[in-house]
C-alpha cells in the first residue's frame, strides 16, 4: 500500500445507492480488522477493498492516504474502546476496586471469539511505532492517557470508598496497568489462550495498596 500525498476526494464516489457515511464506516470496520491481525505496515488497501468489494476509486474519494485512512481507523477504535471501558468501569453493582474485572472478563470473550488473531489494535500498532508515520506516535500516547486517565478515576473513586489506600499514586497505577496489560494480550495471541489475561489481572489486583 503506497503513501500519496493526493488531495482528498480525488477518486469517484459510489456508484451504488449505499449511503457515504455508510460506505465509509465500512472501509474503517475493514480496515480494523485487517490491522487488528496483520498490522499497520503489512496492510494492504487491496485485501481492505476485495473485503468489502469497493473500488480504489472511491478509497480515495473518502481517504486521502494511507496515514489518513489508518488515522480514521485509530480514532474508531480507541472511541469504542473507551465506551467499552467506561461502561465496565461506572458499573456500580461491583465495588470500585473490583470494576476492572467486567473489562477482563469482557477482553477474554472477544480475544476467543477471534481465536486470538486479534487483539488491542492500539498496542499492536505501539510494537511497529518505527514503521508508522510520525503523526501516529502522539495521537496513541494522547489515548494510552486517556485509558490511563479513566482508570485513575475509578482507582480514586475506590479510595474514597475506603477500599483503597489513600496513600496509593492512582495515576501511577493506572500507568503499570496497561503497560502490563498490552503485554499480556500480545502473550495470549501467542498461546491462544486467554490465560495471561486472567494471570496478570490476578497480579495486579494482589498488588494495590488495600486498606
Amino acid at each position: 500500500m503506497e503513501m500519496t500525498n493526493s488531495k482528498p476526494r480525488r477518486g469517484r464516489p459510489p456508484k451504488h445507492a449505499r449511503d457515504n457515511q455508510d460506505t465509509k464506516a465500512i472501509l474503517i470496520r475493514s480496515g480494523l480488522e485487517q490491522l487488528t491481525e496483520t498490522g499497520f505496515a503489512a496492510s494492504g488497501i487491496d485485501i481492505i477493498l476485495k473485503k468489502v468489494g469497493v473500488p480504489k476509486g472511491s478509497f480515495y474519494y473518502y481517504f486521502s492516504s494511507k496515514e489518513a485512512f489508518g488515522t480514521a481507523v485509530i480514532e474508531n477504535y480507541a472511541s469504542f474502546f473507551m465506551y467499552q471501558l467506561d461502561r465496565c468501569l461506572s458499573d456500580e453493582s461491583l465495588p470500585a476496586i473490583d470494576r476492572l474485572s467486567i473489562f477482563v472478563a469482557s477482553a477474554k470473550q472477544g480475544m476467543a471469539k477471534f481465536n486470538y488473531k486479534r487483539g488491542c489494535l492500539i498496542g499492536n500498532l505501539e510494537q511497529e511505532v518505527d514503521l508508522l508515520p510520525e503523526s501516529f506516535r502522539p495521537l496513541l500516547t494522547q489515548i494510552f492517557v486517556s485509558w490511563q486517565n479513566r482508570l485513575a478515576q475509578c482507582l480514586q473513586q475506590a479510595q474514597h470508598d475506603g477500599q483503597l489506600s489513600f496513600n496509593a499514586d492512582c495515576n501511577k497505577l493506572a500507568e503499570i496497568f496497561w503497560v502490563g496489560w498490552e503485554g499480556a494480550v500480545s502473550r495470549a495471541k501467542l498461546v491462544e489462550s486467554d490465560q495471561p489475561l486472567q494471570d496478570f489481572y490476578d497480579f495486579y489486583q494482589a498488588g494495590l495498596p488495600k486498606n
